[in-house]
């Protein structure tokens, strides 16, 4: 079966503007499934994309855009089926934490694969946690 439909890019209104940056937020495919690439999603809110200080706030915050992402494709946090996560200064309470909030996140048997890469730095000053996804749905 071919599917002749274009790439769909998605940049929620609720999320900041990242074409100055020279990405989007998200591209779909659709062939035979729709498949969603989502682009590393920080704890940055709203336009101005204000970070918290603190790591667990960033997570939570992380978690909700990547659901803003998700819900603009109509999908869900189900339908993810790999992440890769970026941690700055990562440590064992930092991955307590991430694993705390995960398991609010995906409260199934089905959970995603996932790789999680400590790093230096990220993107933007005060950046502590970025995580990216991808989602399929049928």
């Amino acid at each position: 079966m071919e599917n002749n439909k274009e790439p769909q890019l998605i940049n929620p209104a609720a999320l900041f503007n990242p074409s100055p940056y020279g990405f989007s937020h998200s591209i779909s495919v659709d062939s035979p499934f729709r498949i969603c690439f989502i682009s590393g999603q920080s704890g940055g809110v709203g336009e101005n994309h204000v970070l918290a200080e603190d790591f667990k706030t960033q997570v939570q915050d992380a978690l909700k855009n990547l659901k803003i992402v998700l819900q603009s494709h109509s999908m869900t946090i189900e339908n993810i089926v790999k992440i890769s996560l970026l941690i700055v200064d990562y440590n064992q309470e930092k991955l307590e934490i991430w694993a705390e909030e995960a398991k609010k996140v995906w409260k199934g048997p089905f959970l995603p694969t996932s790789t999680l890469i400590p790093v230096s730095q990220l993107a933007l000053p005060g950046m502590l946690f970025e995580i990216d996804a991808i989602a399929v749905k049928s």
